[in-house]
């Protein structure tokens, strides 16, 4: 670890290095929401055409211009099954990838910590298959063979997600990690889905495209209450306004349009919105302030 590494970034806080980053509840759903550990990425990258001086107000940057970001798994339980959505960067970046995002593969060590054990998961969820969401779908045994890390789960993803990350394209091939899904295709494990669907009594998928053509929405439905996991179209509480994209999305103009559907419905009937990759603030309820934006309604 060099100096700058070992620097403390500054939007670190006493509570950053916890595990176990909320717990909250749905109707009959129990939401708990564990860490792979936080990360850093460029904070120009995250907010695309965003002027430094407006987003480093919400989001401070280090030294590097790196901002601290969340790799929010949320676990869902209901006396009866147990979901996952996400599965954060895992352990299988080189060397050299580990340093740069600074990764640091804590969600097994999560699910500990939480008491859930990784073969009680009946279901995995991916949002869409870039690395820093679908890592530990799989991880390596002692025999140094790749393994579904949830091995008695079923695993959905887009099928055009998989196709996508097989053409290796010059924008946005290096999101995308084979080892993460297409063992688990091979075996039948994971099932594709071809656009909305019902996963599950009170779950299914919606398409919100933009970060990618296929990234899908998770929702969450239990006795009249409604919790949505947005995925990178809003990827933390420092994007709620429209036009705050990130560079990393491929249609910036579609997020816009895709934001504003999701707020529709999202702030009229007071879903509590779950962030992929906000750390401090996983969960939360969103209005409308007194210009008409959408920003995060205190407790």
């Amino acid at each position: 670890m060099n100096a700058m590494e070992a620097e403390r970034h500054p939007a670190e806080r006493a509570d950053t290095a916890d595990l176990i980053r909320g717990n909250t509840r749905v109707g009959d759903w129990e939401i708990t929401v564990l860490t792979d550990g936080f990360f850093f990425l460029d904070g120009g990258a995250m907010f695309g055409v965003i002027p430094k001086p407006l987003w480093q107000r919400r989001a401070p940057a280090d030294a590097q211009n790196r901002i601290l970001l969340g790799t929010n798994t949320v676990v869902l339980r209901n006396g009866r099954q147990t979901l996952v959505i996400e599965t954060g960067i895992g352990d299988k970046l080189s060397d050299k990838q580990r340093q740069i995002y600074g990764a640091k593969a804590l969600l097994p060590q999560a699910f500990a910590q939480a008491g859930i054990a990784l073969e009680s998961i009946d279901l995995v969820l991916n949002s869409h298959l870039h690395f820093d969401h679908s890592g530990w779908n799989t991880r390596f045994n002692s025999s140094g063979q790749l393994e579904a890390t949830f091995p008695r789960a079923r695993y959905f993803a887009q099928r055009g997600e998989v196709l996508d990350g097989r053409k290796q394209r010059e924008r946005d091939g290096v999101s995308y990690m084979a080892d993460n899904y297409e063992p688990l295709i091979a075996t039948g494990q994971m099932t594709l889905l071809d656009g909305d669907a019902e996963i599950a009594p009170g779950i299914r998928v919606e398409l919100f495209p933009g970060h990618t053509p296929q990234v899908q929405a998770i929702h969450i439905e239990s006795h009249g209450e409604h919790a949505c996991y947005i995925s990178d179209l809003i990827p933390t509480s420092a994007h709620l306004d429209p036009t705050w994209g990130m560079g990393y999305d491929l249609d910036p103009l579609r997020v816009i349009e895709e934001r504003k559907r999701f707020y529709a419905r999202a702030i009229a009937e007071n879903w509590l919105v779950l962030f992929t990759h906000d750390h401090h603030v996983p969960f939360g309820r969103i209005g409308w302030n007194e210009r008409g934006r959408p920003t995060l309604l205190s407790d």
